[in-house]
Formats: structure tokens, C-alpha cells, sequence
């Protein structure tokens, strides 16, 4: 059985979107974390080693951090579509799309929040927003989603801090459009109903 340990408005919400994509029957587990505001509070139930949120037990199999626990499900449950196979053409596009989210644009917009974006490291390192939107925009006007035809679980991913951060936005219309798809989801619109 999924255990999914989640908390309202965070990080876990593009898993919880996931599992509801996935059709497969979990437990939600509401779990309380530190906030920036100082509310909240770390968890003891919480197996996050950090007291964070995701983390996902299966049958005693623990996965954190999002992009794992994304692999993780996509690849458990390839049958339904939403990863891309491992040995499957398109799979090293998956992973990169992946795997750029956590080493690349979260790093960018957390950087911006810090005030830090544009030290010569920082820039050096992981770009900027203008070199995360073009990359986002070339993608989408191939499109219509980021593996071409087929939406996969990186485009959960990868829209997801624009449904909490949409000032950050990139402004395209193909970006805008991609958005909409992505939360027209009756999953997405399900995942966000029982949040």
C-alpha cells in the first residue's frame, strides 16, 4: 500500500496531483512541517529524514524528495503512461526534464527569493529565470507538452511552481497555454479539491 505523508500547500502537492494521475489507491497521511512564517512544526511521524514533505512509504520501500518519488511511481506504475520506460525512446529526455527541475529551477527562483540570482555563481551555475523560460518556451512550442505528444509526469513537475508562484511566470503564450492543460486535468482539479 502508498502511504503518502503530504502537507497542505507545499512541495507534495505536484505527488499528491501525481497519484491522483496515477489511478492507484494510497493513504493520504496530513503531516505538519516547519513553515516560513514560523507556523507549524516538525512532524514525528514524518519519515522525511529532513521533516519535510514528500515522502512516500510502499509496502516499506521509503522515497523522498520529489523527483525520486516521481521516478519512483512512473516507473512502478508504467503502465500508465505517465513516465517514460526505462529501454523506451524519449526516456533520457524524461530524466533530464526531471532532474533539471530540482538541479536547475527550483535553485533559480529560491536564488531570486534570496536575493542572490545574480552573483556571478549563482549565474554561473544555474542561469537565470530568462534561460529557465527559454528553455521551458523552445520545449512547449514543440509541444504541446514537454516530452512532444505525450503528458508525462515532468510536466507536473515543471508547471507546478507556477500554480503557487504565478508571478513568476514565464510570459509566452505557449507557457500559458501549457499551464492551462496541465490544471484543466480533472486529476490535477481532483487533487486540488481534496487539498
Amino acid at each position: 500500500m502508498l502511504k503518502f505523508h503530504h502537507a497542505h500547500q507545499s512541495r507534495s502537492g505536484r505527488v499528491h496531483w501525481l497519484l491522483h494521475e496515477l489511478d492507484v489507491p494510497f493513504e493520504l497521511i496530513r503531516t505538519d512541517i516547519p513553515r516560513r512564517d514560523g507556523s507549524g512544526g516538525r512532524d514525528p511521524q514524518n519519515p522525511h529524514p529532513d521533516g519535510k514533505v514528500p515522502a512516500l512509504d510502499h509496502d516499506g520501500e521509503r522515497v523522498t524528495e520529489t523527483g525520486a518519488i516521481m521516478l519512483y511511481l512512473t516507473d512502478r506504475f508504467a503502465d500508465r503512461g505517465l513516465g517514460i520506460a526505462p529501454g523506451e525512446p524519449g526516456r533520457g529526455a524524461y530524466l533530464t526534464w526531471l532532474f533539471w527541475y530540482g538541479g536547475v529551477v527550483e535553485p533559480v527562483y529560491v536564488l531570486e527569493v534570496l536575493e542572490v540570482a545574480a552573483h556571478p555563481a549563482a549565474q554561473a551555475t544555474f542561469r537565470d529565470r530568462d534561460a529557465v523560460a527559454a528553455r521551458l518556451i523552445a520545449a512547449l512550442e514543440a509541444g504541446p507538452w514537454l516530452m512532444g505528444a505525450r503528458f508525462t509526469a515532468a510536466d507536473i513537475l515543471l508547471c507546478s511552481p507556477y500554480l503557487y508562484f504565478p508571478d513568476a511566470t514565464p510570459d509566452h503564450p505557449a507557457v500559458h497555454d501549457w499551464i492551462a492543460r496541465c490544471t484543466a486535468r480533472p486529476a490535477c482539479q481532483r487533487a486540488q479539491e481534496a487539498d
